[in-house]
């Protein structure tokens, strides 16, 4: 079976915004646009398609990404359908809880399409998902979007990306009129104006450019000519001559830059008022890649260690990623997955290279949000979802088992805060054991641990929302009613010296004995140097490090994986309050055995009270987790939000203008921020708003580490 769609002719692209900058909005006019549906969902109405879930309608906000497929025909093609792309758009969401939704879509998009809010300009979120895309190198478009909105202002919104994202950014349009009086945009590459007719703005008319807007747009599309000619030196050479060059010409280099991150058109509009969507969808044809113009996917082979390289074609072995997971209330387990090379038949048997084993995936499905459509086959560059796969997990490499590969995983942040959680009844303990499971699958920010003392099961995750939501999806999903407690800030703990300890662990009883006798030395664990191979010798693991260096066979080969698990074990239960040691190395330096009393079980025991023993001697911190946080209020409220913040540990960073009002950066511990939105709203008569998000680990003051040790004991 052959594909249906030539592969230059899809896009993968995603959708991504600070919370509130209508981004959902946008997705529902390209949906209604591209006669996905023939009513527009509105976010205000609660029955919007991309936010199927009756949270994401309720609160307004997205949750989880939701994928669709469609197809567009550029508005300039006119009746010529020769041109039509088909489009797997992902909508992700905006809030900062939720950011491991962005970062895996980001993971699988070959492009972005950026909306702002015309009024607020870039927005804190706004700068983490450009940061993904930048790691990603993910090509993007920029949409600024409510310029029907009071304050609306192309001019602020466009500088403040230009200052806080990239100096890249290029003017591609201007407005015609803001707030109530917007009516359309000018195009400045074909210096024509764009106006939309019709109820729904589904007409689009081309008209000359008013006389008004005339010297303007003028000057904006020399500017512009001379971005574009920046990158090809042919067409620098016929600009400088005063030489036309065709606008066909200068398309080639434009999508030549966007591809390479050297360029980021910025266009605009309302998606509520139903003006400008189009003119993006063109773009996204235009500028933004298909699956064969982004760099072939590199990957290890599972049984050689050695790198391969999959091309974007349908006759290289099959190689896909899976980035996500979703309960499908009909046809249970959904994995999500983009097929990076070759194809996969349902029915057909794939092999997960992360746990080499075999599955079968019985269906592929491509989905309109929460409907679907059944597929016999997907090809390279597509995005679909599997039933049927009972063992992968997000980040799982799908491949040709005679051609094994393993694609990159993607990496997603700690937890920062935790929850203690109980069920109501017993008929609710079996259902909740069910229900943590299928959501930590689907989310890997949310994870379930168990306090081996208490009993108790805790519950982790990105913010007091992501948890909120997890436990309410948790009642509505899998009918489990449950006990919360408060929240828990995810401490960790280190160490800032260096220190050695032995222990021998010798138990004689009739008969066999035990023995096991280790010496390790902990130090504070560093990055490896760039370009430098990790020695075979050391095993690495995100935050902890063990290193082998014994030599003539002290303590035999077969033992040393032993005494690895009983340390780490016991960096799993840190020394001063019991949470777990991250960043630490540790090296075993020496040992000895017993030819008939050695065992493993021995050996771990040794190598994990060695571990706490040198632990407690290498000068052991508690660390906490730091938020970066921007709180957004009129001035006459900045002196008592500043001292208000301070008095809760912040370090002030500054003070920004933002439209009308003042913005204050400040980095501030988790744990003194339950409950700041209350308190917000009732120092600024509800005019305040705040958004933090995870910055890094730092240690915390003595006299706070000896509060929350004694509160442990």
């Amino acid at each position: 079976m052959n594909r249906d769609y030539p592969l230059e002719k899809v896009r993968n692209f995603g959708i991504i915004a600070h919370i509130d900058a209508g981004k959902t909005t946008t997705s529902e006019r390209i949906l209604f646009y591209t006669g996905m549906t023939h009513k527009i969902g509105e976010v205000h109405e609660g029955d919007t398609v991309t936010d199927w879930m009756e949270q994401e309608r309720e609160r307004g906000i997205t949750i989880t990404a939701a994928a669709i497929t469609c197809f567009w025909n550029p508005v300039y093609m006119g009746k010529d359908t020769s041109k039509k792309v088909r489009f797997n758009i992902i909508d992700t969401p905006g809030h900062i809880d939720f950011t491991a939704e962005v970062k895996r879509s980001l993971r699988v998009l070959d492009g972005a399409v950026v909306v702002f809010d015309g009024v607020a300009g870039v927005e804190p979120q706004s700068e983490t998902n450009w940061r993904y895309a930048d790691e990603g190198e993910v090509p993007r478009l920029c949409f600024i979007n409510k310029m029907d909105r009071m304050g609306a202002s192309f001019d602020n919104s466009f500088k403040s990306i230009l200052e806080r994202l990239s100096k890249q950014a290029v003017r591609f349009q201007i407005p015609i009129g803001l707030e109530e009086k917007h009516d359309g945009v000018i195009d400045l590459l074909h210096m024509k104006a764009y106006f939309f007719d019709g109820s729904m703005g589904e007409k689009v008319r081309t008209e000359e450019i008013p006389a008004e807007y005339m010297e303007e747009a003028k000057k904006y599309h020399h500017e512009l000519v001379e971005k574009i000619v920046e990158h090809d030196d042919v067409q620098m050479q016929s600009y400088l001559e005063g030489k036309e060059i065709p606008v066909e010409e200068l398309k080639k280099t434009i999508r030549k830059a966007v591809i390479a991150n050297k360029m980021f058109p910025v266009f605009t509009g309302s998606a509520l008022k139903n003006k400008g969507v189009q003119i993006v969808l063109d773009a996204v044809v235009d500028y933004l890649p298909s699956p064969l113009d982004i760099p072939a996917v590199k990957g290890v082979d599972p049984s050689t260690g050695e790198m391969v390289v999959r091309h974007a074609s349908d006759e290289e072995p099959f190689s896909a990623l899976v980035f996500k997971l979703q309960t499908d209330p009909f046809v249970g387990q959904l994995n999500f997955f983009r097929v990076y090379s070759g194809s996969v038949e349902s029915g057909s048997y794939v092999y997960n290279s992360t746990t080499g084993r075999r599955e079968r995936l019985s269906r592929i499905v491509r989905l309109q949000a929460n409907e679907r459509e059944e597929v016999k086959q997907v090809f390279a560059g597509e995005i679909a979802a599997a039933v049927g796969l009972k063992e992968a997990r997000t980040s799982h490499t799908l491949c040709d088992e005679a051609k094994p590969i393993i694609l990159d995983p993607i990496k997603f942040m700690e937890p920062v805060i935790s929850l203690r959680i109980e069920p109501k009844t017993k008929a609710d303990q079996e259902k909740m054991g069910l229900a943590l499971k299928r959501l930590s699958d689907e989310d890997p920010t949310f994870r379930i641990s168990s306090n081996a003392e208490t009993n108790e099961t805790i519950i982790s995750g990105m913010g007091e929302l992501h948890l909120e939501i997890m436990v309410d999806r948790m009642k509505r999903e899998f009918n489990v009613q449950a006990n919360v407690g408060k929240p828990q800030v995810a401490y960790r703990e280190t160490i800032l010296g260096e220190a050695e300890a032995e222990h021998k662990y010798i138990k004689q009883t009739g008969g066999k004995g035990q023995y096991g006798h280790v010496r390790l030395t902990l130090r504070p664990m560093q990055p490896v140097p760039e370009g430098k191979k990790i020695p075979k010798n050391v095993s690495r693991y995100d935050h902890f490090e063990f290193i082998d260096s014994i030599k003539g066979g002290v303590i035999p080969q077969e033992f040393i994986p032993a005494v690895e698990k009983g340390v780490r074990e016991a960096t799993e239960r840190g020394i001063l309050a019991g949470f777990p040691m991250v960043d630490v190395s540790c090296e075993l330096t020496f040992g000895s055995y017993h030819d008939v009393d050695s065992s493993e079980i021995a050996y771990k025991i040794a190598g994990s009270q060695a571990f706490q023993d040198a632990a407690k001697r290498a000068k052991p911190v508690l660390l906490e987790p730091i938020m970066r946080m921007e709180v957004v209020v009129p001035e006459k409220f900045v002196g008592d939000i500043t001292g208000h913040l301070s008095s809760k540990r912040a370090t002030i960073e500054g003070v920004d203008d933002r439209g009308m009002n003042k913005v204050v950066k400040a980095k501030v511990p988790l744990s003194e921020m339950f409950g700041y939105a209350t308190a917000l709203r009732s120092m600024t008569e509800g005019r305040g708003s705040s958004t933090m998000e995870f910055d890094h680990y730092e240690a915390v003051p003595k006299h706070v580490a000896d509060e929350i040790i004694e509160t442990r004991k």
